[in-house]
């Protein structure tokens, strides 16, 4: 069964703190919370389960930015979606904890997670949409040209 090309990705932080997750495959890849919607889901549920199944972390104050991307699926995932499927659709949510917690990771998905200042893991992300996320976010406070290096 293939991936639907629709997808989230979920920012948690806290503070200036932004939590970022080390996938199992490919190697060396760090990213937000993310994950494709299942048949029949809606984007907020989606949202609510990834979060869930990635760090265990409840979704009570999760927020919608309203901010949509549709981007190439990249030859790392490409193989999990249709051959006619060339694009995927993502929605960004966020979610503010008061201090940052140590997320209980699925070691199928991810192998490791950090909890970095906002410019480090704008740096870290292997993601122009995570990192743009975080831009929107912590734009004012970020060094931009330190995170984009």
């Amino acid at each position: 069964m293939f991936k639907i090309p629709e997808s989230v990705l979920v920012m948690v932080y806290s503070g200036e703190q932004v939590l970022l997750l080390e996938r199992a495959r490919p190697e060396g890849f760090w990213q937000s919370v993310t994950g494709s919607l299942e048949p029949g889901e809606s984007w907020r549920d989606a949202a609510i389960r990834e979060l869930h199944e990635e760090t265990g972390f409840n979704a009570e104050n999760m927020v919608d930015t309203g901010v949509r991307n549709r981007f190439p699926i990249v030859p790392p995932w490409r193989e999990r979606y249709a051959p006619e499927v060339e694009y995927n659709e993502e929605r960004i949510f966020t979610l503010a904890l008061s201090a940052p917690e140590p997320p209980q990771l699925q070691p199928r998905e991810h192998v490791g997670y950090a909890w970095l200042p906002a410019a480090e893991a704008a740096r870290r992300t292997g993601s122009w949409t995570n990192r743009d996320a975080i831009y929107r976010q912590f734009g004012a406070n970020l060094d931009v040209g330190q995170a984009a290096s």
